[in-house]
């Protein structure tokens, strides 16, 4: 149990995406509080290749001490998002935290990315950060220390990150600009928006299946240092903390935390950056290996 003045006991998490992976490390890692904890995805039933539903991820939320709400979701449609936020405000009597978390990723160069894909990933990733947080800011407004996280990078307009996949990286930076922008238009309301990216690879499904497969994964970090750093960003005073683009080694770095080879999925390995960063904390490729772009 964290101590009381860097808890989530009682705050209500409406977490996109959180079956599986980063977004239910986060929903775990609150629910560890006592934190209710809001499961906004689409899958209710399972996957052939990917693990968890929301029906298991609650069971997981349950079972590390938190209350759980599973709501299938598709946040590409207006009218299901309105009616969860309603239906999550219902039954834990208010919303203190977003985390846009669901994501979809597809790395093509322009002539190889299918426009259902474009379709997919824009829908998803920039248009679903935008409606939720639109749907979620009046219940926010009405919260003690209200924060929207986007798992989403840095904006760094340096042609190397668009030339190998366009339209990836303009949904993934669709995220980012809506904390950019929702950081300002909201300061008044003390809502904090920020970006949270990891420094490395993360093993999650995205990695196995999309990105390279399962001889990446030893070159990456669990998901637990997202999760981690996540609930530092979360308990921090919401008007003091917003408009940031933070990197979850440098987060808990400010927690007094140095040494991360506990997160590492096969330690000795060096570890993969992620997609978007071009160095380690050091300013430095000492153990890091460049993310493959092509």
């Amino acid at each position: 149990m964290a101590d009381a003045a860097r808890s989530l006991k009682g705050k209500t998490l409406f977490i996109t995406g959180g079956s599986r992976g980063i977004g239910l490390a986060i929903a775990k890692k609150a629910a560890a509080d006592g934190a209710n904890v809001v499961i906004a995805a689409k899958t209710a039933e399972p996957h052939p290749r990917l693990p968890g539903t929301i029906f298991t991820a609650a069971k997981e939320i349950e079972a590390a001490g938190g209350k759980a709400l599973p709501l299938q979701v598709d946040i590409r449609f207006e009218d299901q998002v309105e009616a969860a936020m309603a239906k999550a405000a219902e039954t834990f009597g208010g919303i203190d935290i977003l985390i846009n978390n669901a994501s979809a990723v597809h790395v093509s160069g322009t002539i190889d990315t299918p426009m259902k894909r474009y379709d997919l990933m824009n829908g998803i990733n920039a248009r679903g950060t935008f409606l939720c947080s639109q749907k979620a800011i009046p219940y926010l407004k009405k919260a003690a220390n209200p924060h929207i996280l986007n798992l989403s990078p840095p904006l760094d307009m340096s042609p190397k990150w668009f030339a190998p996949s366009l339209a990836y990286t303009m949904a993934k930076y669709g995220m980012s600009l809506c904390v950019l922008g929702m950081a300002a238009e909201f300061k008044k309301d003390g809502i904090a928006a920020n970006a949270l990216w990891p420094r490395t690879a993360i093993a999650t499904a995205a990695i196995e299946f999309e990105l390279g497969g399962k001889s990446m994964l030893k070159h990456c970090r669990t998901t637990d240092i997202v999760a981690d750093s996540a609930h530092a960003i979360l308990t921090r005073p919401s008007r003091t903390a917003s408009g940031n683009f933070y990197i979850d080694d440098e987060v808990l770095a400010a927690e007094g935390k140095t040494d991360l080879s506990g997160y590492a999925v096969q330690p000795g390995q060096p570890l993969l950056l992620d997609f978007f960063l071009s160095s380690g904390p050091n300013g430095t490729m000492d153990g890091y290996l460049a993310f493959p772009l092509n």
